[in-house]
C-alpha cells in the first residue's frame, strides 16, 4: 500500500513539473525564438502605434457607431456589440429562429395574435420576412394582442435590423448593388467566435467600388489591392478564398 502511494505521489510530482513547467516553457521558448511574431499575438502597427491583430477583426464605424464607407466592413459580429475579446461567441440562434431568417411563410409565420399564420402579416414592400419591432427597437416574435409596434412614416412597420434579409438589403444599399445582386452568406452571418478578421474575397470585391469611390481611388487599384491580401482555401481545396479586412484596411490608409 505504502510502495503505491509513494509510486503514485512520484508520478503526480514528476508528471507536474514535465507538463505543468517544462512543457509550457519549451513551447513558449521554441515559439519566442522561431515565431516571435505570431507568439506575441500577430499585432499590428502603424507608424509604431499598436493598431490591432491580424487574428481579431474590429469594427470600421464612425463615432454614430456608423459603417464608414471608405472601409472594407467585417461580418457581422454576435461578440457584444461587436467583436468584444471579453464577449466572444456565436448567436447560437437555430435555422428557423425569426431573429435569424426573419419570418418566412410556412417556416414560422405567426399572426398579429401570436398564432401560427399562412403569411407574415408584418411584410413590407422591401422586406416580406419583415420582424417587426416595438417603440424601443426590439424585436417582436411572440406577438400578442395589444402590443405597440414602432412604425415608418408610410405606415409600415420598422424591422429588426439584425435579420439575414434585413442585413442583406442593407448590405446591397450600402454597396450599391441592384436589389436582386446575390449576398455573399459571410456578409449577413457572423462568424462562430464572433472575432473572425476575414472576410470572403467575393464579399471584399463587392465592396471595392464603393471603398474607391469613398477615398477618390481608381477601382482596379483596389481590387489589386484585394487580390494581393486574399489567402487561398486551405490545403489548396477547404473552405474559401478569404480576406483579412483588418490587414487590408490598414493597407488602404498606407496608400495615401
Amino acid at each position: 500500500m505504502r510502495r503505491h502511494l509513494l509510486t503514485s505521489v512520484v508520478m503526480l510530482i514528476g508528471l507536474t513539473v514535465v507538463l505543468g513547467f517544462g512543457y509550457p516553457l519549451l513551447v513558449t521558448g521554441l515559439s519566442a525564438l522561431f515565431f516571435r511574431h505570431q507568439a506575441d499575438g500577430s499585432l499590428l502597427y502603424r507608424h509604431g502605434k499598436l493598431v490591432g491583430s491580424s487574428l481579431l477583426g474590429q469594427n470600421f464605424t464612425d463615432s454614430k457607431g456608423s459603417p464608414m464607407p471608405g472601409y472594407f466592413q467585417p461580418r457581422p459580429s454576435a461578440a457584444g456589440p461587436g467583436y468584444d475579446g471579453a464577449d466572444s461567441g456565436a448567436s447560437n440562434l437555430g435555422p428557423s429562429n425569426p431573429l435569424l431568417i426573419g419570418f418566412v411563410p410556412g417556416v414560422n409565420t405567426v399572426g398579429l395574435a401570436g398564432r401560427p399564420s399562412a403569411v407574415n402579416p408584418f411584410a413590407t414592400k422591401a422586406d416580406p420576412a419583415c420582424v417587426p419591432t416595438d417603440p424601443q427597437g426590439n424585436p417582436v416574435t411572440s406577438p400578442a394582442p395589444g402590443q405597440r409596434y414602432a412604425r415608418n412614416p408610410d405606415g409600415s412597420y420598422v424591422c429588426d435590423p439584425s435579420t439575414i434579409p434585413e442585413r442583406a438589403i442593407a448590405y446591397r444599399a450600402f454597396n450599391g448593388l441592384p436589389a436582386s445582386a446575390p449576398v455573399p452568406i459571410d456578409a449577413v452571418t457572423a462568424s462562430g467566435s464572433g472575432l473572425d478578421p476575414d472576410i470572403s474575397a467575393a464579399n471584399a470585391l463587392d465592396q471595392a467600388p464603393r471603398v474607391a469611390r469613398a477615398r477618390h481611388l481608381p477601382l482596379g487599384q483596389v481590387i489589386s489591392l484585394v487580390h494581393h491580401y486574399t489567402s487561398g482555401r486551405q490545403l489548396g481545396f477547404l473552405g474559401e478564398p478569404t480576406v483579412n479586412v483588418v490587414e487590408l484596411n490598414l493597407a488602404l490608409d498606407g496608400l495615401r
